[in-house]
This record gives structure tokens, C-alpha cells and sequence, in this order.
């Protein structure tokens, strides 16, 4: 299960929580809720195009070279 559907339903959790609460606040709190895990849904979703894109391609990731000694000060 990729991260944007958990997302994306825990928004649907929040929401369902608002609906059948009778506390104002309560509410508030879940709709808030709500927004914040879509737009990390959504966000998430533009992350994992853009890695399935990068994965698809033809071009190695870059390689970072790392010192093989270390240097004591």
C-alpha cells in the first residue's frame, strides 16, 4: 500500500468522525484533520510520480563519492 492511499484514508477516518459527532469542536478538530491528511495525500501522490517516473527512465541514479579514510583532528 503505497503512503498517498493511507493518506487518503485516514482523511476518509476524519471525515467519517465529523459526520457522526455531536461536538462542535470535535468537528472542527476532525475537518482540520481531514484537510492536513489530504494535503499530505496529495503531496505524497506528486512524490510518487515523480519517483516512478525516475525509476522508469534509462539514466543511473547519481553516485555521491565518500572519503575512504577519515581524519581524526
Amino acid at each position: 500500500m503505497r503512503d498517498s492511499e493511507i493518506f487518503d484514508q485516514r482523511a476518509t477516518d476524519c471525515r467519517d468522525q465529523a459526520a457522526i459527532t455531536d461536538l462542535a469542536n470535535v468537528r472542527e478538530r476532525c475537518l482540520r484533520s481531514e484537510a492536513a491528511w489530504a494535503a499530505m495525500a496529495q503531496r505524497s501522490r506528486r512524490t510518487e510520480a515523480a519517483r516512478d517516473a525516475r525509476s522508469h527512465t534509462d539514466t543511473p541514479a547519481p553516485v555521491v563519492a565518500v572519503a575512504d579514510t577519515v581524519q581524526a583532528v
